[in-house]
């Protein structure tokens, strides 16, 4: 007996020597990047809050078209954070040119912030990324991108939203700012991406699962205003194509010297509206395709009637569509509208981007035609 109260004396002051030492141990430290929580709004806020190219990308699994997005050629330091939810997700201190015309980077901010997953869509196998809290599709995560990681997540620019390293501690991210207080970041170039080079014989990893189309038909600011209302339109931008002078400017272009229309870049959902059908019922209704070099009373070869396809797709259903309205005769007169490859394409001026939502009573010589 005394044996065993002696054994037992002796494990609980064991037993309580360690407890004593293990409620002295100091708490392991939390990082202070991943202490703060987030959350997902309502499907109704989301919707409400975003534009249909980022509710499309983030809850629709869509892919927007390179080259021309937001982020793919942005070199200022900063965080990217979920669009969403502000979830942080990548830094500028990891982001690289990757040739694909979509925003890369080699690894997230926080690893567990960022979710993968099998993708076995469109004909490929690929690892989906995901944001944790926000659950938005943010691209694909390949195993071409350069050192010491190796990864190239390509990522589109609608889920993210760029907070630039000065604005780091008003919008809540100041714990951040740390990792942007080395030497500037030197822009990283990968030529390996298999989206940019994909191997012979195989489909380039990253496809954008949305068609672009770029026509002109007077006016950009009457065209947009129509377009931008049609069911499938995601996005819309007015410019100038078509010509040989480079980076135009409107007051270059007003001039009718340069080549270029005044046109309009329409990116759109192909399962919503096909392009047989943009053209057919929207673009030959809107304007006067019988008209050569004018509108109303807009006078010019930049005012002219153009469809610039982007694929040799597009180019046989514009010359399809064009014949069949031609041969309709129901304008009564020969159609000039004029069928050509999309060239450079240079962005117009803030003032003229969606200008008849900023000035309703502006002038405009489109409307849709029976």
């Amino acid at each position: 007996m005394w044996r065993t109260l002696w054994f037992g004396a002796i494990l609980g002051t064991l037993f309580s020597g360690c407890a004593e030492k293990k409620q002295a141990a100091p708490a392991p430290e939390e990082s202070p990047m991943s202490a703060r929580t987030y959350s997902k709004p309502s499907p109704e806020v989301i919707k409400q809050r975003l534009t249909p190219m980022q509710y499309q990308v983030t809850q629709h699994d869509a892919t927007e078209p390179p080259f021309h997005n937001e982020f793919w050629d942005n070199h200022a330091a900063g965080l990217y954070v979920d669009v969403v939810t502000g979830e942080p997700l990548f830094a500028s201190t990891d982001k690289f040119d990757s040739g694909t015309g979509w925003p890369s980077f080699s690894k997230p901010v926080e690893p567990e912030r960022v979710i993968s997953k099998s993708d076995r869509t469109h004909g490929m196998v690929r690892t989906e990324v995901r944001s944790k809290t926000g659950d938005s599709h943010l691209g694909h995560v390949f195993d071409d991108g350069p050192g010491p990681s190796g990864l190239r997540y390509c990522i589109n620019s609608a889920s993210l939203r760029f907070i630039p390293v000065d604005k780091l501690a008003a919008e809540g991210y100041g714990e951040y700012a740390s990792l942007f207080s080395g030497a500037p970041h030197a822009v990283v170039t990968s030529d390996k991406s298999s989206c940019a080079i994909p191997p012979p014989g195989e489909k380039p990893g990253c496809e954008t699962t949305l068609e672009t189309a770029v026509l002109a038909g007077g006016c950009f600011w009457g065209m947009e205003e129509i377009i931008r209302k049609i069911p499938g339109v995601l996005e819309t931008e007015v410019g100038y194509t078509g010509g040989t002078t480079k980076n135009p400017r409107y007051e270059d272009v007003k001039k009718g010297t340069t080549g270029h229309a005044e046109s309009i870049r329409i990116v759109f959902d192909p399962k919503v509206v096909s392009y047989e059908t943009l053209l057919e019922k929207w673009f030959f209704k809107m304007h006067d395709p019988t008209t050569k070099n004018r509108q109303g009373n807009d006078i010019g070869s930049q005012y002219r009637s153009a469809i610039f396809y982007t694929t040799p797709e597009q180019q046989k259903t514009a010359e399809a569509v064009k014949k069949r309205i031609d041969d309709d005769g129901k304008w009564g007169a020969p159609i000039v509208t004029e069928i050509a490859p999309a060239s450079a394409w240079t962005k117009a001026e803030d003032y003229h981007q969606d200008y008849l939502q900023q000035y309703p009573d502006g002038y405009t010589c489109h409307w849709m035609r029976d």
